[in-house]
């Protein structure tokens, strides 16, 4: 039978027509007639549209179609004889009713393989070929144009059209070298980290790239997809797909299912049968899918299909540890690509022109932080600019605003999709961390306390949204050796953020009048305060937050303000000496407070006690200062509940002959006191604090005693004693704390042994003890320490605590592995 004859859709259609008469008069072929119907509809438009596009088969399509047509001229053969049949012949007509119904089988199965596939490729490529060339002749035309545009017409005869036409031939040709060139720049070692993941590994069949916005996650991609290994790999079988925050799942899911039958044309309505997923094909044909610009775990774990032979590879700004086998994050542009890049954008080539201000140039790049896509846009936005314009756009970039509009256009407001896509309160959490200084790690500690103030949640909620905002790529956990254990110090997790993401928290909190803003923030130490805040001082801050990041400030340094919102303070400052704000007698709800010093030496605090405001106070952090001296007189802070001292000089400042530490700190629920080198012993008042329910005293290397009534601290249940080298021995009232759950003595290098009766804390579920190498013993064990269930010790001392399983048979002992970190030279 001719391809002609065929396409012509004549038996197609008549047996169409016959259907549509089975459907009306056959009870017993009814719901098969109706299935035909369906499949012969959705096949009547494609024999149209190839007849009219002229498409000739390869002989291998002709054959199959042949069979095609054979089967639907027994179809059109067998729905005369049903309909010539009589009705009150029940058995004939039961008989002609299961031959429908076979030929509805084999004519499904067709339409689901092959035929689709076949019948449009060619249509599909001469569209695409088609498309490619118009839209090259349309760039074409674009360069063309704008090369004349430049030309001074009706100069030099005719000619200057040859020359326009030659010049743009070759900017073109320059231009596709120069980017060519650029695109691997920071690519080759993604791609060779890919490449191990998907191809290197049959183990893993669901892989990621991970990034922030703009660092060229899907540039990645693309080039993986383009690399010759990656495509002899899969012999070309390689499915690209945008995803994006709005996406028809179900269309997607056809293209890939089509992908992967070999039918790439399913059609849109095509329902992808159950048994199909139930029943995993096995082929020995690799395919690789790119699901580029995925927003949500729900779409994603849909169009995943784990078909042997399968790779799927997921590129997101979020992470999804629940379907990924393991994720790439992205690197980003180190200092010569990064300059590169951006002098592409800003001048054309690849390096700095003699003319340029080379200082300013590295200056305005290093705030892009390696982004590719901050380099491009604000390399293309400075174009052609004078000096003071580029003098300008630094300024703009160190405070977080906008140099322009196609900066907020391009990039903050492509970054701020990230953002919009969070729910309302995680958004607030985001927004939030503008009020940090940049290139500055924030303490976890701050973070968590600063959310359960403000945002009415809890700390297991707090925790949560911060690893949903490290998920989404939009800040970075660092220091968390120990993270995930519901004991861990959240003093010993921080938080980063890209300069780029801190500037769009910064963009999206600054918008609005100054007075209205939830958040008041400096994004940049100078030497005081805000103009814009003094011209508005008249009226009061409607802020809930408020950063202030200086230098020295003296009492005449500040003017009055009034906050009758404010319930976070935050003062970044580097000096010896600071006169705290006078506003903050104006702070009516303030609740926490954070103040932070920068300075290499310790800064006086000066007119801290002061404050009869602070009397709402519940979270109070210092930080390398020198804690107030307290007193009797000092008006009690009632209620609070959380006291941070990291890098303090303490003074002598809870001496018990001075201050009534339970009168001053009557709520107090939690104690850190971290990297402070003057602390020799603790002081015995802070054991008569009643609540205290977590205290950490950690990296004081001159800490050698603790006190002996440490015992009356009947609420505690984490005692932190980290790495105290000069603590010798722990009091035996230790033994008295039947309520604590954690003990932490690592690296107290000269403890030797555990108190006796240390079995009598019946609620203690964990010892932390790592790095303690002179333990030769350790207390013989009752059933009555059957609560705890975990010891983290070094393997030289595991072997004291098996004996001890036979009275703990629930006790699971953890050899620490070795950890060094230098981290701390950062800070």
């Amino acid at each position: 039978m001719a391809v002609t004859d065929f396409f012509a859709g004549e038996i197609a259609t008549e047996l169409l027509k016959q259907l549509w008469d089975i459907s009306r008069k056959s009870c017993l072929c009814k719901s098969t007639a109706d299935n035909l119907i369906s499949h012969l509809e959705q096949l009547l438009p494609i024999i149209q549209e190839i007849k009219y596009t002229g498409v000739e088969l390869s002989a291998v399509r002709q054959a199959q179609l042949d069979r095609f047509s054979e089967l639907l001229r027994d179809g059109k053969e067998l729905a005369t004889k049903v309909l010539n049949s009589a009705r009150w012949n029940f058995y004939k007509n039961l008989m002609y009713a299961r031959k429908l119904e076979r030929l509805e089988k084999r004519v499904a199965v067709f339409m689901q393989g092959p035929l689709q596939a076949h019948l449009l490729a060619d249509v599909h490529h001469l569209r695409f070929d088609t498309a490619e060339r118009f839209d090259r002749l349309d760039q074409s035309n674009h360069r063309i144009e704008t090369w004349l545009g430049s030309l001074k017409i009706g100069v030099g005869g005719p000619a200057w059209v040859e020359e326009a036409i030659r010049q743009a031939e070759e900017d073109d040709h320059h231009a596709m070298n120069e980017e060519g060139s650029l695109v691997n720049m920071g690519l080759d070692l993604g791609k060779k980290k890919v490449k191990e993941m998907v191809i290197g590994r049959d183990d893993l069949s669901v892989v990621g790239i991970s990034g922030i916005g703009g660092s060229g996650k899907t540039t990645l991609a693309r080039e993986f997809c383009r690399d010759d290994d990656v495509k002899s790999h899969f012999k070309d079988r390689i499915l690209f797909l945008t995803v994006s925050q709005s996406p028809n799942v179900e269309q997607l899911r056809s293209r890939i299912w089509g992908f992967l039958m070999g039918n790439d044309n399913l059609g849109a309505n095509y329902v992808i049968p159950e048994w199909n997923l139930q029943c995993p094909l096995k082929t020995s044909v690799r395919n690789l899918v790119v699901l580029d610009d995925v927003w949500s775990l729900q779409v994603l774990e849909r169009l995943i299909f784990k078909i042997p032979g399968c790779k799927t590879l997921v590129v997101s700004r979020f992470k999804f540890p629940t379907v990924l086998n393991t994720t790439y994050e992205v690197e980003l542009l180190r200092e010569q690509e990064a300059l590169a890049l951006f002098c592409h954008s800003a001048f054309g080539q690849k390096s700095m022109p003699p003319n340029a201000n080379h200082n300013l140039v590295k200056q305005i790049v290093n705030k892009c932080k390696g982004l590719p896509l901050a380099l491009k846009v604000i390399g293309a936005s400075l174009r052609d600019q004078p000096e003071m314009y580029w003098e300008s756009a630094k300024n703009r970039l160190s405070r977080g605003e906008a140099i322009c509009e196609s900066h907020e256009n391009h990039l903050l407001e492509r970054m701020a999709i990230s953002v919009n896509c969070l729910s309302d309160k995680v958004r607030e959490c985001f927004l939030d961390l503008g009020a940090f200084p940049e290139d500055k790690k924030i303490p976890l500690d701050i973070l968590i306390n600063m959310w359960v103030e403000l945002h009415d949640i809890d700390v297991q909620e707090a925790f949560a949204i911060l690893v949903e905002l490290a998920n989404k790529n939009l800040l970075t956990l660092v220091k968390d050796a120990r993270d995930g254990d519901v004991y861990t110090s959240y003093y010993d997790v921080a938080v980063t953020q890209h300069d780029v993401l801190r500037d769009l928290a910064l963009h999206l909190s600054n918008r609005g009048n100054i007075s209205e803003r939830k958040r008041l923030l400096m994004p940049r130490r100078e030497a005081g305060l805000p103009k814009e805040w003094e011209r508005n001082s008249d009226n009061p801050f409607n802020a809930r937050i408020v950063s202030v990041h200086t230098g020295e400030m003296n009492e005449m340094d500040w003017f009055q303000m009034e906050f009758p919102k404010a319930e976070v303070l935050i003062l970044n400052f580097s000096s010896e000496e600071y006169f705290l704000p006078p506003f903050m007698e104006y702070m009516p709800m303030l609740r926490a407070l954070v103040i932070i010093n920068y300075h290499s030496a310790n800064a006086f605090l000066r007119n801290f006690p002061e404050f009869s405001s602070l009397a709402n106070l519940r979270s109070l952090w210092l930080e390398k200062v020198s804690v107030p001296q307290l007193s009797t007189s000092t008006v009690p802070l009632k209620n609070l509940r959380k006291l941070s001292l990291v890098l303090c000089k303490i003074n002598n400042s809870f001496d018990q002959s001075v201050v009534d530490l339970p009168h001053t700190f009557p709520a107090l629920l939690e104690f850190t006191i971290d990297h402070c080198d003057d602390l020799y012993e603790l002081p015995s008042s802070i054991c008569m604090m009643p609540f205290l329910q977590n205290m950490s005293i950690t990296n004081c290397h001159y800490l050698y005693k603790l006190p002996a009534e440490l015992g009356k601290l009947r609420s505690l249940h984490i005692l932190r004693l980290y790495a105290c080298p000069e603590l010798k021995e722990l009091p035996l009232s230790i033994c008295e704390l039947l309520g604590l759950k954690y003990l932490d003595i690592s690296q107290c290098v000269k403890l030797s042994c555990l108190p006796q009766g240390i079995d009598r804390l019946a609620s203690l579920e964990k010892i932390d003890m790592r790095e303690c190498s002179r333990f030769r013993s350790i207390p013989k064990f009752s059933a009555s320490l059957k609560s705890l269930r975990q010891v983290i010790c070094d393997d030289e001392v595991s072997w004291l605590w098996e004996d001890a399983k036979s009275a703990l048979p629930n006790l699971y002992i953890k050899v620490a592995e070795k950890y060094f970190s230098l981290d701390w030279l950062d800070e």
